[in-house]
């Protein structure tokens, strides 16, 4: 299939400008099925020309493009054209303000679960030196953000995912968090090691009892019998392992509300992230966690019911 911009090795074909490419790019991807046409036209077209930002590809949309300029161009756009994830193409993504790096090690954090950070900062409100704990932290982006935002707040950032955790790790370094943000290997609750919580808390020679102020987890919940009927993006280049969570996809989060029994301080919050049927069933089953009180199911920024959260006893 010809690419938009295929013409420019032509010598007899005048050279095309930066608008005639980004209009050819936008009806390349409308035919492809990508949601955000133009959108993703401008940031590849953008990026691809090592431009600032979006605005200064308004203040080029004469300049015409060189031969060299569009080889660097056709491949992103083919990738996009595959429904490669914009973030994988560019490389990153922004989350609450911070660069985050993205690849396929982990899921592209979504803006909406921004939401969860505010959620900790709400709940942890008057607790001096917190002790937040995210299990599941895929690139980081949570407990980067977390460990930023909330002043005083010792952060411990798990995955079972090695992969994860890797990139989690180049994630905090860039965000210059350095040895500040700890990471821990492991299923849920269990990489919450004694050794974990010492580490994180600074309790390095004292046996620390340390329990847990804000537990934060963007599970896996997407039932198994949609593998395959995701968009693209999402079901052909998202790692299946941060996705898919048990017939109803609530399978790894019934487990990990299971492990909190004693591991959280009197009061403290446990906040998740789900799908928005979901949270009915999760506080129809509040019963099953005594210790536990189920505190409500709350809306993201675009009024879709997306968290649930829990109140230790």
């Amino acid at each position: 299939m010809e690419m938009p911009g295929q013409a420019g090795h032509d010598n007899k074909m005048p050279q095309m400008t930066v608008l005639e490419i980004l209009n050819r790019t936008k009806v390349f991807f409308e035919k492809k099925g990508v949601p955000d046409p133009l959108l993703d036209a401008q940031y590849i077209i953008s990026h691809g020309l090592k431009m600032k930002n979006r605005m200064e590809l308004y203040l080029n949309f004469e300049k015409p493009l060189t031969p060299a300029e569009l080889d660097i161009l056709r491949p992103l756009v083919a990738r996009r054209g595959n429904r490669e994830p914009l973030q994988h193409i560019i490389g990153d993504t922004s989350f609450r303000g911070f660069v985050i790096k993205c690849d396929p090690r982990a899921l592209i954090p979504r803006p909406e679960t921004e939401s969860l950070v505010d959620m900790a900062k709400d709940a942890l409100k008057g607790i001096e030196n917190p002790f937040v704990v995210e299990i599941g932290t895929g690139t980081g982006a949570i407990s980067i953000a977390c460990a930023k935002e909330i002043e005083g707040a010792k952060v411990l950032a798990t995955d079972i995912s090695e992969d994860a955790l890797a990139l989690a790790r180049e994630n905090a370094q860039a965000n210059g968090l350095g040895d500040m943000l700890n990471f821990a290997k492991g299923d849920l609750l269990d990489a919450v090691t004694l050794e974990a919580i010492k580490k994180a808390t600074g309790d390095v020679f004292g046996e620390a009892s340390t329990k847990i102020d804000c537990l934060i987890a963007n599970l896996p919940y997407i039932p198994d019998g949609e593998k395959g009927k995701l968009q693209p993006e999402v079901d052909k280049f998202d790692p299946a392992l941060a996705l898919y969570g048990g017939p109803d996809g609530l399978d790894l989060v019934r487990k990990l509300l299971s492990q909190t029994e004693d591991k959280m301080n009197t009061g403290a919050s446990i906040l998740l992230e789900i799908g928005s049927e979901q949270a009915e069933i999760l506080k129809n089953e509040a019963a099953n966690y005594p210790w536990l009180e189920f505190s409500g199911a709350h809306k993201d920024y675009c009024d879709n019911i997306r968290f649930v959260s829990y109140k230790a006893k």
